[in-house]
C-alpha cells in the first residue's frame, strides 16, 4: 500500500499519446452532484441525509422521516436527468447516499416505497438514451479479513443492485447500469486478499454479479494486478487514467502512451458480457507534488484521453458538470452552443419570494383621506369625494410591487431561456446572491484613518502638550496630587471668569498697553457656572478691591489640613498646582490694568 511521501516525488516526465478522440461521438458524464442545480432555489440534489440520532429523536416516525429524504432525492434525480438532456450530457453517476442508511445493519430498509419515483427516473433516462451507473464507497471491500466488513459490503452492494433494478431499465440500458468497486486494501498480502475476494464473490447474488465491475485505484492495485483477476472471474475492468499514472507496473512509464497496448484486453472484459465499456478520466492539481497531493482531482480537465471516440467517459473533477462543459466548449462537442455564461449573482430560472406588503399606518391613512377630500372638493367633484371615502373605509391601503409571472416548476433551475448555466473556473460564488459584508466597528474606525490623513498631518505640526514628569513621584503620590488639583478646581471655579467673558471684560476695560500679554485662562469646570461680571458697570475702586479679594482667595489654598509649620515653611506654595499659579498670574495682570485705568 502506498503511503504519504514527504517532499516531491522524483519521477521522469510522463510520456503521453498525441491522439485526441475528436470529433467526439461518445457520452460524457459527471458524478453525483450538479453544482448549478445545488445552488438553485429550491436546491436540486440527490444526497439529502441525516444522522442516526435524528432518526431516534423522531421515535416511531423516524423511519418515515428517512424515507421522505430518499423520496426527495429520487424526485430530484428525475429533474437532474431532464437538465442533463437539455445541455447534451448523457452520462450520470447516481449518488450512493440517495437513500440514507438503507444498507445499515439496524436501521436498513427496503426501497419498495420509492419504486414508482425511481421508475420515472429510469423512463426518462431510457427515453433520452442516457447511461446511469453507481459507485459504492471505499469501505465496501470483499477482500477484507474482517467478517463484519464483508457482511457490510454484501448489504451495500445488494442495496445498490436493488436501486438500479427499480429504475426499470431494459435491454442495453439495464446492462450498462453497472456499479464500480475498488478492491480496497492489500492487508499485507495481495495474493491472500485476492483469494478472499474470490471466496466472497461466489456468495453474491446473480443481480449483483451482473452489475459488479472493478477499477484500478490510486493506492494499491494497478491495471496489471487486476486485469488477470478480472479475466478469471469474468468481471469488467474500468480503466482510470489518472489512477494508472499514480499506481502502475514497473514496466510502464507514467503517461497515456504505454497503457495503450493493454486497451484491447481491457475492452474484452466488457464485450464478452455485452456491456458498453466505460472509462474514468481526471487530472491532478497543478501545484500537486507529493503522491497524496496528486491523488486529489483538479477542478477542471484540459483534454480528453486517447480512448475510442465512442467511449462512455466519466469526468471526475471538482466542478462536476462544469468540467464537462469546459470540454464541450473546447472541442465543440454537440450541445456546446446551448451553454451560456451565467450572470454574476443573478438567477432568472427561480421564483423569488414575494415582497412583504406594508400596511399604511392609521395616522398616514387619515392624512391621505383629508388630502383626497380636499383635492376633490377644490375641483368640485362630489362623486370623487364619495368614492375616496368609500375606498378608504374598506380598510388600510397596502403598498405592493407589480406581480411577476411565476416560473413553472419544471423550469426551475433549468438556466432560463438563454441557457445561462456555465460559470468560469473559480467563480462558483456567481451562483448565489452577493454576500452582504458587514463592517465591524473596529474596521470602520480603522477605515477613517485613511480619510483623515490631512487632519492627522496638521495635528502633528501643532505643538503637543506634554505633562511634566516629577522625579521620584510614585503612582500613589501622583494620584493624590491629581485629587488635590481637582479639589482646588472646585474652589476657584466660581471666582475664575470664562475665557469669553474675560475677553469681553478686557475689551470693556482700558485700551491694551503695548507689550502686555495676558495668558489665557485654563478650562474650568462646567458643573458650576461662574457669575457674570459686567466690568464696565463697576466703579474702578470697587473693581480694584474685588480683584484684591479674589487674589487673596486664590492664594488661600485649603490650609485647614496643614500644620502651622508647613505654612510658615512655604509648603503651601509648593503644593499649589500649575492651574492655580496661572489663575493668580491672570488676576495680578488684571489688577494692574485696572489700576492703570484708574490712574488715567
Amino acid at each position: 500500500m502506498r503511503s504519504e511521501v514527504e517532499g516531491p516525488e522524483e519521477r521522469p516526465p510522463p510520456v503521453n499519446s498525441d491522439y485526441v478522440p475528436i470529433p467526439w461521438k461518445g457520452r460524457l458524464g459527471y458524478a453525483c452532484l450538479n453544482t448549478y442545480l445545488r445552488f438553485s432555489n429550491p436546491p436540486i440534489f440527490c444526497s439529502r441525509t441525516c444522522r442516526i440520532d435524528t432518526i431516534l429523536k423522531h421515535g416511531i416516525e423516524g423511519q418515515k422521516y428517512v424515507e421522505s429524504l430518499g423520496l426527495a432525492n429520487a424526485r430530484d434525480l428525475v429533474k437532474l436527468i431532464h437538465w442533463n438532456e437539455r445541455y447534451g450530457i448523457k452520462f450520470l453517476r447516481i449518488s450512493s447516499e440517495m437513500f440514507p442508511f438503507a444498507s445499515h445493519p439496524v436501521y436498513g430498509y427496503s426501497l419498495a416505497f420509492a419504486k414508482d419515483v425511481l421508475a420515472e427516473a429510469g423512463k426518462a433516462a431510457m427515453g433520452y438514451g442516457h447511461r446511469l451507473s453507481m459507485h459504492p464507497g471505499q469501505f465496501t471491500q470483499f477482500g477484507s479479513p474482517r467478517k463484519e466488513v464483508v457482511e457490510n459490503a454484501v448489504r451495500d452492494v445488494e442495496y445498490h443492485a436493488q436501486l438500479l433494478g427499480y429504475l426499470g431499465l431494459t435491454g442495453q440500458a439495464d446492462k450498462d447500469a453497472v456499479m464500480i468497486l475498488h478492491m480496497g486494501g492489500t492487508f499485507g498480502d495481495k495474493e491472500a486478499t485476492l483469494q478472499r475476494f474470490r471466496k466472497n464473490y461466489a456468495l453474491l447474488s446473480p443481480q449483483v454479479k451482473a452489475r459488479l465491475v472493478l477499477e484500478n485505484d490510486d493506492m494499491c492495485w494497478s491495471v496489471h494486478d487486476l486485469l488477470p483477476f478480472c479475466k478469471e472471474l469474468n468481471i469488467p475492468l474500468v480503466l482510470d487514467w489518472h489512477h494508472h499514472n499514480l499506481i502502475r507496473d514497473a514496466c510502464m512509464r507514467e503517461g497515456s502512451l504505454d497503457i495503450l497496448q493493454l486497451i484491447p484486453e481491457i475492452k474484452e472484459t466488457w464485450t464478452r458480457k455485452g456491456i458498453t465499456q466505460k472509462q474514468h478520466y481526471s487530472e491532478p492539481k497543478d501545484d500537486a507534488v507529493t503522491h497524496m497531493e496528486r491523488r486529489r482531482h483538479s477542478s477542471r480537465v484540459l483534454t480528453l484521453p486517447p480512448c475510442e471516440d465512442t467511449m462512455d467517459l466519466m469526468i471526475e473533477a471538482k466542478d462536476k458538470e462544469q468540467a464537462v462543459f469546459e470540454l464541450m466548449k473546447k472541442f465543440k462537442i454537440p450541445g456546446w452552443k446551448k451553454i451560456q455564461n451565467v450572470i454574476p449573482h443573478v438567477r432568472e430560472d427561480e421564483n423569488k419570494p414575494e415582497p412583504k406588503k406594508k400596511a399604511v399606518k392609521a395616522k398616514k391613512l387619515k392624512k391621505t383621506k383629508r388630502v383626497r377630500k380636499k383635492k376633490a372638493a377644490e375641483k368640485g367633484e362630489g362623486e370623487e369625494v364619495e368614492q375616496a371615502e368609500n375606498q378608504l373605509a374598506e380598510g388600510p391601503v397596502l403598498d405592493s410591487e407589480p406581480t411577476v409571472q411565476p416560473i413553472a416548476e419544471e423550469e426551475i433551475g433549468m438556466g432560463g431561456a438563454d441557457g445561462r448555466v456555465y460559470w468560469p473556473e473559480g467563480k462558483e460564488d456567481w451562483l448565489s446572491p452577493p454576500k452582504r459584508v458587514r463592517i465591524k466597528k473596529t474596521e470602520a474606525e480603522a477605515g477613517t484613518v485613511d480619510c483623515a490623513e490631512e487632519e492627522a498631518e496638521a495635528n502633528e505640526k501643532k505643538p503637543k502638550k506634554v505633562a511634566k514628569k516629577t522625579k521620584g513621584n510614585t503612582a500613589v503620590e501622583i494620584e493624590a496630587e491629581e485629587y488635590r488639583d481637582q479639589e482646588v478646581d472646585r474652589e476657584i471655579a466660581p471666582a475664575t471668569p470664562h475665557l469669553k467673558r474675560a475677553k469681553r471684560a478686557k475689551k470693556a476695560s482700558a485700551p491694551a498697553v503695548a507689550g502686555s500679554i495676558i495668558p489665557p485662562p485654563t478650562k474650568v469646570s462646567r458643573k458650576r457656572k461662574p457669575p457674570v461680571i459686567k466690568m464696565e458697570e463697576q466703579n474702578s475702586e470697587v473693581t480694584l478691591a474685588l480683584a484684591a479679594s479674589r487674589k487673596r482667595k486664590l492664594g488661600a489654598v485649603n490650609t485647614e489640613n496643614m500644620s502651622m509649620t508647613q505654612i510658615e515653611n512655604g509648603e503651601v506654595g509648593q503644593r499649589r498646582s500649575t492651574r492655580i499659579k496661572k489663575a493668580v498670574a491672570y488676576m495680578e495682570l488684571l489688577e494692574e490694568e485696572i489700576g492703570m485705568e484708574a490712574e488715567a
